[in-house]
């Protein structure tokens, strides 16, 4: 018997254990892998981007379709807490150029540390290796080193993730336990996930070129952004950021040239280029990186010799693509626990005492921080409303 058992633990499942420590909670953590927060380790590999430094409504619009549940979460946790958050575990942050905020480390894993440290002095109780089977009348059964555990708890907090990057732990296992209490999901589908392309043999050298200053549409969605050219499509955070368009499944165009218009574009293209190359006049004349010019020639060639029709293009190219990448392949997913099956506080209204948060919730967003603030604030709201719950 505990007060309180966190199923999970990621970002969410700690910070919900952190509320109901601080409400003198006697508390559980149990998680599946052999060391927590594998997901948040992984994610800080290249820089950790905790959150932005942006105005609060800029903010919340990159949460499509904002359910009012997730507003209330991030109405009590913003991105100001996070950064005063990781500066009361130790961690000094700054906010770069493009209003990321970083630690001045720019690892996860002192944070981390500095967390898990924290959380034990609380007295919290960190269970690694506890791989969750289910229910047993109303106690959580887990697969442990040491065989089968039950933990018969006041309250829970589920935080177990989406359906990407299951290595990491976020593997979808929870929904069939979920749907056999009653719960209605909502399909897991991939979201900031790259697009496959089946690339003709000329593009290989291009493979980990980058695409910078370039305009990206997906239906009624335009914005500046970058990308990446890999073996297995684009990547990057201009394409993430269309995913939901992507996936319902609109069209893909770049703008190669969004500082020029078609009309300065063409007179460019038009003037003598003498014995240079075509290719070598584009890059001259328009400054377009060899990247750019080999994703003109693998979706518009034979180049067109006809400069108002070459600057079309370059304006608006169309990138065919064979969808999304797989599920698994995707930085996190939409789907999951809808916030109609949830009260308030974020318990399931067919399970009382029972509290879900973090990413296994039905919500998406683009990364930059924005990901990693809702999986806390909805970890915190949980966590308090477990805390105050019975």
């Amino acid at each position: 018997m505990t007060d309180a058992l966190i199923i999970g633990g990621g970002p969410a499942g700690l910070m919900a254990a952190e509320a109901l420590a601080d409400a003198g909670r006697q508390v559980t953590v149990a998680d599946a892998k052999p060391s927590f927060g594998r997901k948040f380790l992984m994610a800080g590999k290249s820089g950790l981007n905790l959150t932005r430094d942006e105005p609060f409504d800029r903010f919340l619009a990159s949460y499509p379709d904002m359910p009012p549940r997730l507003r209330a979460a991030l109405d009590a946790f913003g991105p100001e807490d996070v950064q005063a958050w990781a500066r009361d575990l130790g961690q000094e942050v700054f906010t770069g150029s493009t209003a990321r905020v970083f630690p001045k480390t720019m690892k996860a894993s002192p944070l981390l540390r500095a967390w898990l440290a924290r959380l034990t002095e609380k007295g919290v109780t960190l269970q690694r290796r506890w791989r969750w089977t289910g229910w047993q009348d109303s106690a959580a059964t887990f697969d442990t080193p040491d065989g089968q555990q039950t933990i018969d708890a006041q309250v829970t907090v589920l935080a177990l993730g989406g359906a990407s990057w299951a290595r990491l732990g976020s593997d979808g296992q929870w929904a069939a336990m979920l749907v056999g209490q009653g719960v209605d999901l909502a399909p897991f589908q991939p979201s900031n996930a790259g697009i496959r392309i089946d690339w003709t043999p000329h593009m290989t050298r291009h493979f980990g070129a980058p695409l910078k200053n370039i305009r990206l549409t997906a239906g009624a969605e335009t914005l500046r952004g970058e990308a990446m050219i890999s073996a297995r499509g684009l990547e990057g955070g201009g394409i993430y950021a269309l995913t939901p368009a992507l996936r319902g499944g609109a069209d893909l165009i770049l703008d190669l040239a969004p500082d020029r218009d078609a009309g300065d574009i063409a007179s460019r293209i038009a003037k003598p280029r003498g014995k240079t190359s075509y290719t070598n006049h584009l890059r001259k004349v328009l400054k377009l990186e060899p990247q750019k010019i080999a994703l003109l020639m693998e979706f518009a060639g034979p180049l067109s010799n006809f400069p108002e029709v070459l600057a079309q293009q370059i304006k608006a190219l169309p990138i065919r693509h064979s969808g999304l990448r797989p599920l698994d392949e995707a930085i996190s997913t939409a789907g999951g626990v809808p916030f109609d099956a949830l009260d308030d506080g974020l318990m399931l209204r067919a399970m009382p005492g029972v509290f879900a948060a973090g990413e296994m919730l039905d919500w998406e967003a683009p990364t930059g921080g924005y990901l990693l603030t809702a999986c806390l604030a909805t970890g915190l709201h949980a966590g308090r409303a477990a805390a105050a719950h019975g």
